[in-house]
């Protein structure tokens, strides 16, 4: 005779929940606080492991995590609104042992997950709200569009250099970099020996100017999101800021969404990529280039806004030229960009306009 199972059987207790991601199928191992319960394949639903956490662990608290990803945040929501913890976490915060390198299998990836979950190691990425993880789609869709412009530019450059085709000298780096009018019109009616490489030079042509169409569809886009109530307040401060315009602050905006979640500097810094590798031994220590991890195309907007800055700010101005002192300008302008980076913050925390010349 089949018994009813106690709905609170596993009250107070904690199960743990590591999800290797895959669009077809989820390998899912699943541990509590002394044991393992097993390791297996599911359909990728949120649905089926909920159900099947409450039908064999009533009453228990269910904790799970996966890896950062293609997958997004969705599965977290659902999964969340289906009465179990899930978080997020990076990749390159998962404890892993030489064995898991070198023998990496999904098994070994979802126990890996469990493990460190159980064991309180990893820490969550933060989980936006869907309309913040929406706006964040077009801000980076702007900027795919851009890299596929620069490409088909450069697909171009390349092909001429291909076919020994040299570029007038009045068409200099700069003016081609931009597509003057008259450097378009001298590609169109450039002479060349076969009609294959004069037809591939059109097809470029063309391609660019489907591109340069949809950037401008996108910057309209961004612009009426930066009047939008959600954005107007927060935009209406970082243009105060030099050399912030409208993408960099959009893009700052939604990529940050409330900047107090940030507790220091420091944790925004290594959010965006900010801070340099670092080898420490004894006495010596070894400084690196920048991380790659992080949000490059901030990394490089900050950057770039700094140039501008220390052309308008005394204070980052003379601090700009202490630094260059000592080392390259290229390494100085990105302890400026950490200092704009710590004013943007102020900015954005206390809801007060940018101050040229005065360091906070």
């Amino acid at each position: 005779m089949q018994t009813k199972v106690n709905d609170n059987l596993f009250a107070g207790q904690s199960i743990y929940v590591g999800i290797d991601y895959h669009k077809k199928s989820w390998k899912v191992t699943i541990l509590g606080d002394q044991y393992e319960h097993k390791t297996m394949s599911q359909n990728p639903s949120p649905e089926i492991l909920a159900s099947y956490l409450k039908r064999n662990f009533p009453g228990a608290s269910y904790q799970a995590v996966y890896e950062a990803g293609f997958s997004g945040f969705k599965s977290c929501r659902a999964l969340r609104d289906l009465g179990v913890n899930c978080m997020v976490t990076h990749a390159a915060d998962v404890p892993t042992n030489e064995k898991e390198r070198l023998q990496k299998t999904d098994k070994a990836d979802s126990r890996k997950l469990a493990r460190s979950l159980r064991n309180g190691e990893l820490k969550a990425v933060h989980v936006p709200e869907p309309w913040l993880e929406a706006d964040r789609a077009l801000l980076r869709q702007r900027f795919r569009i851009m890299k596929d412009v620069s490409r088909t530019k450069n697909r171009i450059k390349s092909l001429l250099f291909q076919f020994g085709i040299e570029v007038p000298i009045q068409f200099t780096e700069a003016q081609t970099r931009h597509w003057s009018k008259r450097y378009t019109m001298w590609l169109r009616n450039l002479n060349v020996q076969h009609p294959s490489l004069k037809q591939v030079i059109e097809n470029y042509l063309r391609i660019g100017e489907i591109l340069r169409k949809e950037l401008l569809v996108a910057n309209r886009q961004i612009r009426q999101l930066s009047s939008s109530e959600r954005y107007s307040s927060n935009y209406q401060l970082l243009i105060t800021v030099p050399g912030v315009g409208l993408l960099v602050a959009m893009t700052i905006l939604v990529q940050f969404g409330d900047i107090t979640r940030f507790n220091t500097l420091d944790e925004l810094c290594n959010y965006i990529g900010l801070v340099p590798r670092m080898y420490g031994s004894g006495d010596r220590i070894e400084v690196g280039k920048l991380i790659h991890r992080g949000r490059k195309e901030i990394k490089i907007m900050l950057i770039e806004a700094s140039w501008i800055a220390i052309r308008h700010d005394p204070a980052l101005t003379a601090k700009f030229n202490a630094l260059s002192k000592s080392m390259h300008k290229n390494k100085a302008i990105i302890r400026i960009a950490r200092k704009l980076l710590s004013r943007i913050r102020y900015v954005l925390a206390h809801q007060k306009e940018y101050e040229a010349g005065v360091v906070k």
